[in-house]
């Protein structure tokens, strides 16, 4: 009996407890519940702004501060064929044109006034007197005109004559001749945009050192029968047959160019008439020489060394642009002007105790605490843009 009311008890007591668990469950529910079976916070969802809004057709915010994206080529379509081409009569040959090409450079107008006003002058000269005296010689001493020769075998005045003129004919030319030959070599100036022409059989290619390393391949283009269908050939605007190409060198107006010339394989010579450049390309060494183009335009020429086979279609194309154009173009191939190079701060000097403790003297083959000793260590030489006087061995 005792132990039935045990059981009863103890069931009536357990009813009870959970009756009152039943009843606190939803309030302690939310926080005993596990962290897995919360539910997930939405998703943020863009909101335009007002701005945006407001506008029409403006750009969502996340879009407003995209990548920088690289810039066009100024000078070419965008299709990529060239934009600007050849002159008539400028920069390239013409058929049946006698004489110099207009020249673009100082050093090409003084070439070209020395050679149309002194050189020329004299040469015809010379060449109008010896013809007249071959045809004089000839009537006057002919044999039905002369049957009994001469024995003279000295003449002390012609003689003297036939020395003195031809030294003093070239003392006059000397000055000028030598004035040209240095100016085609000297060096360029500091501010001077340095190009590296490099022959190939048989093509250039061209670096910027001074502009972010560009790189450039220039290959001839060839007629549009020539090439497979779809693939570029060569039109009106890109320039003469054999002449053109289809990466062009770009250059700046009014702005020095050091022109640093070598070869990979045999020697070449980088070659423009309407510049009065020619300088030749030899493996391992670096010619040097320098010019400033004065008007915008297209020039041409040709490798001028006999280089192999296929020595005639290795074309030189050079565009001269605007400086404002010319910092575009850089920008499209991805380099940099080279004030943009430039660091922007120096570095913090260092101080006087560090270095101090960095010039201690070790002791017993021992360094003190907190120096830092490199061994073997070979300083980098300075990087310059110092133009170099004459030829340079690599």
């Amino acid at each position: 009996m005792h132990g039935l009311k045990a059981i009863v008890l103890a069931a009536g007591l357990a009813l009870a407890g959970g009756m009152a668990q039943g009843q606190t469950a939803p309030q302690t529910a939310p926080a005993s519940a596990p962290a897995a079976e919360a539910p997930k916070a939405p998703a943020p969802v863009a909101v335009e702004s007002p701005a945006a809004a407001t506008t029409p057709g403006a750009a969502p915010a996340a879009a407003a501060t995209p990548a920088a994206a690289t810039p066009a080529d100024p000078t070419l379509n965008p299709d990529g064929t060239h934009k600007n081409g050849p002159v008539a009569g400028i920069g390239h040959p013409v058929d049946g044109h006698i004489g110099i090409q207009p020249q673009v450079t100082k050093l090409g107008e003084s070439a070209a006034h020395f050679h149309n006003w002194i050189l020329l002058p004299i040469i015809t000269v010379i060449s109008i007197f010896v013809l007249i005296l071959l045809a004089w010689t000839i009537v006057r001493y002919r044999r039905k005109a002369n049957p009994n020769p001469s024995k003279t075998s000295h003449n002390t005045l012609i003689e003297i004559v036939w020395t003195v003129v031809p030294v003093l004919i070239l003392a006059f030319i000397a000055w000028p001749s030598i004035s040209l030959l240095a100016k085609q070599f000297k060096p360029a100036p500091d501010n001077a945009v340095t190009i590296k022409a490099i022959g190939n059989q048989w093509f250039w290619s061209y670096e910027y050192p001074d502009h972010g390393g560009i790189s450039i391949t220039a290959n001839m283009l060839k007629e549009k029968g020539d090439v497979p269908v779809g693939q570029r050939f060569r039109t009106d605007v890109d320039g003469p047959r054999l002449l053109a190409v289809d990466n062009r060198i770009v250059v700046p107006v009014g702005t020095p160019i050091r022109l640093i010339a070598t070869a990979n394989d045999v020697i070449h010579s980088w070659a423009i008439p309407a510049f009065w450049i020619k300088i030749d390309a030899v493996p391992g060494r670096l010619n040097e020489t320098s010019f400033t183009v004065d008007k915008p335009g297209v020039y041409f020429g040709q490798c001028s060394e006999l280089c192999g086979a296929r020595h005639a279609y290795m074309p030189i194309v050079v565009e001269a642009v605007e400086p404002a154009v010319f910092a575009q173009w850089v920008a499209a191939k991805g380099g940099k002007m080279p004030e943009a190079n430039k660091p922007s701060a120096a570095a913090p000097a260092q101080p006087a105790a560090d270095k101090a403790d960095d010039t201690a003297t070790p002791v017993n083959g021992t360094v003190p605490a907190g120096n830092a000793v490199v061994e073997n260590m070979t300083a980098e030489a300075a990087t310059t843009n110092q133009a170099a006087t004459g030829n340079t061995d690599q």
